[in-house]
């Protein structure tokens, strides 16, 4: 299970999420949407650990065990996974080899040969939509947005971790794109039972897409939690009305 609970974060003493509350079970998919500045990259970026925000009488546990003060490295281990809005680039620093190295790192006791790890990887490649000769390439060095995006899902799906956190990974793809990623989720919800945090802007991915909840994040808090007639809710009188 994945908890958080009165969970309020601060940038240079100013307030950006205020008690929020959320619990995502194993095998749910949760989506968060709201305005822009409502504090939604905030969210995913101070879950994984981003040092720059300050948290204060908070909790967060997955599976029972409080993460709040845990590095990042150690947030990744303890099942946590966090694809980024605007993924940075590493120069020299090959695709194949950067998966290998956090494969190895969140997954310690699992034995894999090279060979077989860049065959699966290479899989997962063909099944996100990119070639091989990708494993060769700096990561996100000279890739589209669109590629990026992509790269982060291949990352998602070699860590195969238990909850993971997609923060508008639906916002450089196309229409192709958003139906691989929605095959991808649901497959890897139905089948690993993964808890997903959905954050979007977009309401174009639920056509392919049926989230167990929604919540509308506004100001730094949760305002409405419903379920995908909430977005019809929204269609009609906007976010601020709801």
């Amino acid at each position: 299970m994945f908890e958080l609970k009165n969970f309020s974060v601060f940038l240079k003493n100013k307030r950006i999420l205020n008690k929020i509350n959320l619990i995502i079970k194993k095998g749910e998919l949760h989506v968060i949407m709201g305005p822009n500045g409502a504090g939604k990259t905030t969210l995913a970026l101070s879950l994984m650990g981003e040092k720059k925000f300050k948290i204060q009488n908070s909790k967060f546990k997955i599976n029972g065990k409080d993460i709040l003060k845990l590095e990042t490295d150690d947030r990744a281990k303890n099942g946590l996974f966090v694809s980024f809005q605007n993924p940075i680039g590493l120069k020299d620093v090959s695709v194949l080899s950067f998966l290998r190295a956090s494969f190895k790192e969140v997954h310690p006791n699992e034995e894999i040969s090279f060979s077989a790890f860049k065959k699966k990887a290479e899989k997962i490649l063909e099944t996100v939509g990119l070639n091989h000769d990708f494993l060769k390439k700096s990561l996100n060095e000279d890739f589209s947005g669109g590629e990026k995006k992509r790269m982060e899902l291949v990352q998602f799906m070699v860590l195969a971790p238990q909850f993971a956190i997609f923060d508008e990974i639906d916002s450089g793809l196309d229409m192709d794109g958003i139906i691989m990623l929605s095959k991808i989720v649901k497959k890897t919800i139905k089948e690993c039972e993964m808890g997903i945090l959905l954050i979007t802007h977009s309401q174009n991915i639920f056509k392919y897409l049926k989230p167990d909840f929604i919540h509308i994040l506004i100001n730094g808090e949760i305002k409405k939690t419903g379920d995908i007639k909430l977005l019809k809710k929204i269609e009609r009188v906007g976010y601020e009305a709801i």
